[in-house]
């Protein structure tokens, strides 16, 4: 390999925090607001010029796991921060009522609740601004400096301003690939034992459908049509989602899958997946759409309104933590001692060709430990989001909205009890954590 020897330089401090937070997707969302709201000096950092993570740069267009199927009645079981959210998102006019998601098998109903981008990024803006956390947008971290072996001093960043760093006591990683753990030495593992990440997908919406003929016959029928035409059309996925949004006409569909030419999932971590992948999940997109209008009831007046900003992302780097979040966990809806709230999302595995869906028996729901949040090998830092401490089918249920809010928002209130006590996350007393999340409105279960 050539390399390029760059000169040493000075990289200017420009802010410190007591708790500074990579990524502003649900958990850096939830993280942020518990964390300022809590007292404590809060930056968040964020590459992107708004909020949301995959929520809105990837268009999911969907809260999911924020609802749990408690023996036979669909209720919302992820509450506090959440709850702030979606009210501002009902204020605005920007948020659906709850959809069924069918279980299958015998399985279980859960559901999931449909929002506008634009609602969702501008109620994040102001719930941030209110709690008084200093956002800084088009940050993109590259790095960190170490004070100890096991301890995190800054932040290091690409602007437009330059290169820059920000100093903090505590670290909070919701940067989705665990970049900040990884750099810091915690230990991080991805995908399976075989090297299989779950398949990303490039989401797009679509407009003037006729929302009547779209829901009686297209979208229940969606995955039957796709087996009886898609042999006419380069359709990768054989199943799908399609769904309407908050206003007239307007759905989003959840159906491409990307792959490397060979036939791989792609890492979104690797730098040259990504560049192959945006192009391809946009090739994708014009043949699905293809299929929808001259295939399925209610699209064929439809146009094509948006593709997002970026592929989807489902699964790349997970820490290794305290606790290790397993399918039997889920499925089984297992209780921890140290538990942060509730999740009732199934196992959503995006395996080769289709999703494959798992629901979760029971009262509905397993607790979520406090102990996937514990990176080991670095003591000052919490790690919330996707990128969390679990297996890869544990984490094809933990990824989604519902449980990213949850362990947001027990990541600020822990990085809160740990500057309070000077102590590290991994030794605060999780009573009192669980003390404050529940007088925050978050229901353990």
């Amino acid at each position: 390999m050539n390399y390029l020897t760059e000169p040493q330089r000075q990289v200017e401090i420009c802010a410190s925090a007591e708790v500074l937070i990579l990524g502003g997707g649900p958990s850096g969302i939830a993280a942020a607001i518990t964390s300022a709201r809590s007292g404590s000096k809060t930056i968040l950092l964020e590459r992107y010029g708004f909020l949301g993570g995959m929520g809105t740069a990837a268009m999911v267009t969907n809260f999911c796991g924020l609802h749990a199927n408690i023996n036979g009645a669909v209720q919302q079981i992820v509450h506090g921060i959440a709850d702030d959210i979606l009210a501002r998102l009902e204020n605005l006019g920007g948020l659906n009522a709850p959809h069924p998601i069918k279980g299958r098998n015998g399985g279980h109903d859960t559901a999931a609740q449909a929002y506008d981008t634009a609602a969702y990024k501008v109620v994040a803006d102001e719930l941030l601004k209110e709690a008084g956390v200093d956002i800084r947008f088009h940050s993109l971290a590259v790095g960190v400096a170490m004070s100890s072996k096991s301890s995190i001093d800054a932040i290091v960043l690409e602007t437009k301003s330059g290169r820059k760093a920000i100093k903090a006591e505590m670290f909070i990683d919701c940067s989705g690939d665990a970049d900040l753990a990884f750099w810091s030495g915690a230990k991080v593992e991805k995908g399976n034992d075989d090297g299989f990440i779950a398949y990303p997908t490039t989401m797009f919406r679509i407009g003037n459908v006729d929302d009547d003929l779209a829901h009686r016959l297209g979208r229940p029928n969606l995955n039957e049509l796709i087996i009886k035409h898609g042999d006419n059309y380069n359709l990768p996925r054989k199943t799908g989602i399609i769904n309407s949004q908050a206003h007239k006409g307007e759905w989003r569909a959840n159906l491409t899958q990307i792959s490397r030419r060979d036939g791989s999932p792609i890492d979104g971590s690797n730098w040259d997946d990504l560049s192959f992948a945006e192009a391809e999940g946009r090739r994708q997109v014009l043949e699905y759409h293809k299929f929808l209008k001259e295939c399925v009831p209610g699209f064929q007046n439809s146009y094509l309104l948006e593709t997002a900003a970026q592929v989807g992302i489902r699964e790349t780097r997970r820490i290794i933590g305290s606790y290790v979040l397993t399918e039997g966990d889920v499925l089984g809806c297992v209780d921890f001692d140290d538990a942060i709230g509730c999740n009732g999302w199934p196992l959503e595995q995006h395996l080769k060709g289709a999703a494959k869906w798992t629901f979760l028996g029971g009262r509905g729901y397993h607790q979520i430990p406090y102990g996937s949040l514990i990176p080991i090998g670095v003591d000052n830092l919490l790690v919330a989001g996707r990128c969390a401490s679990a297996t890869p089918e544990g984490q094809s249920s933990l990824r989604v909205s519902g449980p990213c809010f949850v362990m947001g928002q027990a990541a600020g209130t822990a990085a809160n009890i740990a500057i309070d006590t000077k102590t590290r996350p991994a030794a605060i007393n999780s009573q009192e954590l669980q003390s404050r999340l529940r007088n925050n409105g978050v229901f353990l279960g």
